[in-house]
């Protein structure tokens, strides 16, 4: 009656392990944070300008570079909503696999109180459980598109907000364009730290409005 084997009510937790990275700022290093206005021209020296930054005789444009590893490590909204993902995350973990081990009881239950049963009694549990394994399949696949969606929103504001900031930053037209660097996953094969406006970016983003929990 019971085929032992048949039922696998195991959900498979290796596939939901979407841990919360150094990547939520992945989408952003895509491309470039772009800092805007290419026609912005200053006249070119050699050397050093008068604040300070390195020029190029002759250059059209001047370029600066955000290092995101840097950023992601010390940009305080960040932190605090990486870690309230990782929360969510563990939290639905813990539920499914607690789902996971009643079901599994049950199951094993089954199993031992078989010979008591009917071939009817005994269908009926088994239809039970499977379908009670079904519901929870189901459970699991919305906890984790939920919790995708979430993530993905985490993204949209991020990126929201630093274009904002940079917009704001770059108000004086400072600069032609603003790169992402990301040592793990670049296309820059180098650069020069006179161009490294992290810290400022860092100090700057951090003392504007978070962006309000909705």
């Amino acid at each position: 009656m019971f085929k032992k084997g048949m039922l696998n009510p195991a959900i498979n937790m290796q596939n939901f392990k979407q841990i919360v990275k150094k990547g939520c700022l992945a989408a952003l290093a895509a491309g470039t944070f772009m800092a805007c206005q290419q026609g912005a021209k200053t006249p070119a020296t050699d050397g050093k300008d008068t604040t300070g930054n390195v020029t190029t005789a002759g250059s059209q444009f001047r370029i600066a570079y955000v290092d995101l590893d840097s950023l992601e490590a010390h940009y305080d909204y960040f932190k605090e909503k990486k870690t309230e993902l990782e929360k969510r995350q563990q939290a639905i973990e813990n539920e499914l696999r607690g789902n996971e081990t009643a079901l599994r009881n049950e199951y094993a239950d089954l199993q031992r109180k078989a010979a008591t049963l009917t071939q009817s009694e005994g269908e009926a549990a088994q239809r039970s459980i499977l379908q009670k394994q079904q519901q929870l399949e189901l459970k699991a696949q919305n906890l984790r598109g939920q919790y995708a969606e979430q993530e993905a929103k985490f993204s949209e504001e991020l990126q929201k907000q630093l274009n904002s900031f940079l917009k704001s930053f770059n108000s004086n037209k400072k600069y032609a364009y603003i790169f992402s660097y990301r040592m793990s996953a670049t296309n820059i094969l180098y650069k020069d730290e006179a161009y490294d406006i992290t810290a400022e970016v860092i100090k700057g983003i951090n003392a504007s409005p978070k962006p309000e929990n909705k």
